[in-house]
C-alpha cells in the first residue's frame, strides 16, 4: 500500500470509529455557505483539527468542521469548510477528504462555492449550476503516481458534472421560482482576485464565472467513480467597467443572502438523487 492510501485508510479507520453507520452523499460548503449546516440533524461531527491527517481551513467562512447528519430525511456528510490550493495545500492535500469520503462509502458528491460573475447576464446573488468547468489555470491533483486503488490512470472527463443531477436541479429551482444559470466554471489559483485583463480573457474562453476552488475536488472525485453536482453563487462582478474593487467581506455578505436559495435546492436534490 502507497503512504497516500496509507494515510487515507487511517483517517477513514478514524472517523468510522466514531460513528454508527456512515452517507452515500456529502456536500462541501464554501465562502459564506455553512449556514446551510444549521439545517442538518446532526449526529456526529468532528473538528478538522482532530481529524488524522486532515488539512485545516484557515480562511474566514470557513469554520473547519465534519458533520454526518440528517438533511431532508436523508443521511449526509458535510464539510463545513474546503481546502485551496492558495491557503500553500498541495493539489493532492485539496483533494485528500474527497477520497477519504470515498472510502467512507459516498458515492454522490455535492460541491457549492462563491465566484466571481463574467457573464454580463449575471447579477450578484445568482446562482449558476456548473455544467462544465475550465482546468487550465489550476494544478491536476491527479499529477504524479496514479492511486489505482482509487481510479483510473486517464480519467474521462466528458461529463464532470452528472447531467441527470444537472436536471433535477433545474426542476427544483423551478419547482421554487429560483432563478438559475448553467454554465462553465474557471478555477484559478487565487488568493488575487483577478485583474480585469484576466476577466476578459476567462471571458474570452468560453468562462461564466470564476474561482479559486471546486476544480481539483471535482477531478479527484470523477477518479474515484463519484457522480458530482456543482452550484456557484455570483458574489461579485468581475466584468464592470466602473468600480472593479472586489473584498472578500463583500464575497461573504453577497453568499449569505444567497444561502436560502442555495439550500432549498440542495436540500431537495439530496433527497431526489438519495
Amino acid at each position: 500500500m502507497t503512504p497516500l492510501m496509507t494515510q487515507l485508510h487511517e483517517t477513514s479507520s478514524f472517523i468510522q470509529s466514531k460513528i454508527k453507520e456512515s452517507a452515500q452523499t456529502a456536500i462541501i460548503l464554501g465562502s459564506g455557505l455553512g449556514n446551510l449546516a444549521t439545517q442538518i440533524q446532526v449526529e456526529f461531527e468532528i473538528q478538522y483539527t482532530q481529524i488524522p491527517h486532515f488539512p485545516v481551513s484557515t480562511v474566514e467562512g470557513h469554520k473547519g468542521r465534519l458533520i454526518l447528519g440528517t438533511l431532508n430525511g436523508i443521511k449526509v456528510w458535510v464539510m463545513e469548510g474546503r481546502f485551496h490550493f492558495y491557503e500553500g495545500y498541495s493539489p493532492e492535500q485539496v483533494a485528500y477528504p474527497v477520497r477519504v469520503l470515498k472510502l467512507l462509502g459516498v458515492v454522490n458528491l455535492i460541491l457549492s462555492n462563491a465566484a466571481g460573475g463574467v457573464n454580463k447576464d449575471y447579477e450578484v446573488g445568482d446562482l449558476m449550476i456548473i455544467k462544465d468547468h475550465i482546468s487550465l489555470f489550476s494544478i491536476n491533483p491527479l499529477i504524479g503516481k496514479n492511486e489505482s486503488d482509487l481510479g483510473t490512470r486517464f480519467p474521462d472527463m466528458s461529463e464532470p458534472y452528472a447531467q441527470n443531477f444537472i436536471d433535477q436541479a433545474k426542476v427544483i429551482a423551478a419547482k421554487h421560482h429560483i432563478k438559475v444559470h448553467e454554465g462553465v466554471y474557471v478555477g484559478v489559483t487565487g488568493p488575487t482576485f483577478e485583474t480585469k485583463a484576466e476577466y476578459k480573457l476567462i471571458k474570452a474562453v468560453g468562462g461564466d464565472v470564476v474561482g479559486m476552488s471546486t476544480v481539483q475536488e471535482n477531478i479527484a472525485a470523477v477518479h474515484c467513480g463519484m457522480k458530482v453536482f456543482a452550484i456557484s453563487v455570483v458574489t461579485d462582478l468581475g466584468i464592470r467597467e466602473d468600480n472593479n474593487v472586489i473584498t472578500h467581506a463583500e464575497v461573504l455578505e453577497a453568499a449569505n443572502a444567497a444561502e436560502p436559495k442555495l439550500t432549498l435546492i440542495i436540500s431537495d436534490l439530496v433527497k431526489q438523487i438519495s
